[in-house]
């Protein structure tokens, strides 16, 4: 049994003999350890990825904001391409269908006809 095996066996024993205020306490102690080294680590990898970074001449901020656009980043506002003739709602073509395109589409007219002519 390895050390870091026989220490958690110690503490597991530890642990049964406490009573549930002091295990919660125990608990809250973890938690906080377990955040204070994953700090320290995420500051670990971030001097590393600086020192990598500038070995290739840039700085870790640069190459962080000019990543691709893909990845959650919103684009630009698209302009409407369809409009409902009756009521003159819009609609971009991309998402979910409004309701006025599915009842149209539900009537047998072709999407077509509502398109916005530039």
């Amino acid at each position: 049994m390895s050390d870091s095996s026989q220490a958690l066996k110690t503490i597991e024993e530890a642990i049964q003999q406490l009573p549930l205020d002091e295990i919660r306490e125990a608990t809250r102690m973890i938690e906080r350890e377990e955040k204070r080294r994953e700090r320290e680590a995420r500051k670990e990898a971030q001097q590393e990825l600086k020192q990598v970074a500038q070995r290739y001449g840039f700085d870790l901020e640069t190459l962080v904001e000019g990543g691709s656009t893909k990845g959650g980043r919103r684009q630009g506002k698209v302009a409407p391409k369809y409009r409902d003739p009756q009521s003159g709602k819009t609609w971009t073509g991309r998402g979910r269908k409004p309701k006025w395109v599915e009842a149209w589409l539900a009537a047998g007219r072709d999407l077509e006809e509502t398109r916005i002519k530039d």
